[in-house]
């Protein structure tokens, strides 16, 4: 049985959810019987490799296309019967920025106040206030980093209940991403507001993520907080006179990279007792050793790589 919407008598607690969702396009498996549950509140950053279904996922939630197999709900209802009302209260920003070209920024900003009763515009201003835009310049003038000021600035001003933002940042300066992290993270915004972010950038998702979801292959793999996460990971740095064993001898192993001699392997939920096993493998010497966000995830993604075809699909 769905979760009940927001007409029924039992409101879910999640304001994304997802049940067995699935999503075949022709032999490629976007999406495999994802289970997915975003509590409200704060910022979800979605990360994995290309193909994994994360653009898909955003489609399926906002109604865009319709599942092969199971449900998504967002804030409470199903994807499939949004209506004008629910979709008020959902921003959505794109890497593309998409904006009518044609439209000067100020009638666009009277558009969007006329169509969404929360307009806020303390908020448009404070966010705009971090781009340098016109408000008589067309679209089309806009550089890409003005594009997603306007971009972000409009999604925040709506005051929306979630706000799905799908690599923002891709292609911006650094100045440009800098303005509009900033604009994310200080910016006056709806209590209730709860933002998936998703970026490839991890140096974005360090700085933004309250919770890190990671996709691989149409399926979930890891939903925790960021620092959950890389306590499950770490590096040691082993010294082996002789012949280093075989990977499969290494518990948890993830990868492994040649330095001046040593080897560092990166492996997951493995204790301090991992140094007895190196020992007994013939190692000299194993210490352990921290990893960085970035690290923990490129490492977790790498033990089982995609296949080279699926790599440039945007599902």
């Amino acid at each position: 049985m769905g979760i009940q919407t927001n007409t029924g008598e039992n409101m879910s607690k999640y304001i994304i959810e997802t049940q067995n969702l699935s999503m075949q396009f022709g032999s490629k498996l976007a999406l495999n019987n994802l289970n997915l549950k975003i509590e409200a509140g704060g910022i979800h950053s979605i990360v994995g490799s290309n193909g994994a279904g994360k653009s898909t996922l955003f489609k399926l939630l906002l109604g865009v296309i319709t599942p092969s197999v199971g449900e998504s709900f967002i804030l409470g209802n199903n994807s499939q019967k949004l209506g004008p009302k629910d979709r008020g209260n959902i921003g959505f920003v794109n890497e593309e920025h998409t904006l009518p070209d044609w439209m000067q920024v100020a009638k666009l900003i009277d558009m969007e106040k006329s169509f969404y009763a929360n307009w806020n515009d303390a908020i448009y201003k404070q966010v705009i206030g971090n781009f340098n835009v016109s408000h008589d310049q067309k679209i089309s003038e806009l550089s890409r980093g003005e594009r997603a000021g306007v971009n972000l600035a409009c999604a925040l001003a709506k005051r929306p209940q979630v706000l799905i933002l799908d690599e923002p940042t891709l292609g911006l300066d650094v100045v440009a991403k800098q303005a509009f992290l900033e604009s994310l993270l200080f910016t006056e915004k709806n209590d209730d507001c709860t933002v998936i972010y998703c970026s490839h950038q991890m140096d974005e998702i360090e700085r933004v993520a309250d919770q890190l979801i990671v996709m691989e292959q149409g399926e979930l793999v890891n939903s925790s907080t960021p620092e959950v996460f890389c306590q499950r990971i770490h590096y040691w740095v082993v010294d082996f006179p002789g012949k280093s064993p075989h990977s499969d001898q290494i518990p948890g192993f993830l990868q492994q990279r040649n330095i001046e001699g040593e080897i560092h392997y990166m492996v997951i939920d493995q204790d301090l007792s991992l140094k007895d096993v190196f020992i007994k493998l013939g190692a000299s010497s194993a210490f352990q050793s921290e990893v960085s966000l970035q690290q923990a995830v490129n490492g977790f993604l790498s033990r089982n790589h995609h296949k080279p075809e699926a790599e440039n699909q945007n599902v």
